[in-house]
């Protein structure tokens, strides 16, 4: 495989090796033996980007709540570190990202049970992504990772906290039917399609607002 800095380049790359074995046994083989070799090379050549991914995680395994909690961290460090090469371009991680790590890691503190966690993940969402246009420090790792936070946080804070089953699966389908939607159109085209804009206008973003709020006034 070349040496593709651009991470959609190469995602597409690794993609296509799918596509073209059609999912038999090499191919995925192939294909995961690639990405492999290819997050543990970009890590290597993101030191200062790596070290602050492991401060982060650091710190918060220190006030990580229980064994689940320090699993969750540690799950959270991995999928980070498997995923610099998204930075791109940056060596080092930019202050929205940190923002967006924490928000990942909520359910693993005590600030994740609270009655405002709801609300204080939507004031981060908000915040990263503003500080992101406004320093220009925008990337495809900010991006997902901003993404895959949301996910996490909302499905958690939804299984453990929502006692409503309408509101649980109206809240996962929201989550689950883009998410879906993107793999199954990644994996048909062997290449990544561009995620769904304006944030406001889907599905999720409506739900965690109402999520939220139940969590909030129900607490």
């Amino acid at each position: 495989m070349s040496d593709l800095t651009d991470s959609r380049a190469a995602t597409d790359a690794l993609l296509g090796v799918l596509r073209e074995g059609r999912w038999r046994p090499c191919a995925v083989g192939r294909f995961l033996g690639m990405a492999a070799h290819q997050s543990v090379r970009q890590a290597a050549c993101r030191p200062r980007a790596l070290a602050q991914v492991t401060v982060v995680h650091g710190v918060l395994l220190a006030v990580a709540r229980g064994r689940a909690g320090r699993r969750w961290v540690t799950a959270t460090w991995g999928l980070a570190v498997l995923h610099l090469g998204l930075l791109e371009h940056r060596d080092r991680l930019s202050p929205a990202d940190v923002l967006t790590l924490l928000r990942a890691n909520l359910p693993a503190t005590a600030a994740g049970s609270c009655r405002w966690s709801g609300v204080l993940a939507l004031a981060s969402d908000l915040a990263d992504g503003r500080l992101a246009r406004r320093q220009g420090t925008g990337t495809p790792f900010g991006d997902y990772a901003d993404s895959l936070a949301d996910a996490a946080f909302w499905t958690w804070l939804v299984l453990r906290h929502e006692p409503s089953r309408t509101a649980r699966a109206a809240a996962l389908t929201a989550w689950a039917v883009p998410v879906t939607a993107v793999t199954a159109v990644a994996l048909r085209r062997g290449a990544m399609p561009e995620r769904p804009r304006p944030a406001f206008l889907r599905p999720a973003a409506a739900m965690q607002v109402v999520v939220a709020v139940r969590h909030l006034v129900r607490r």
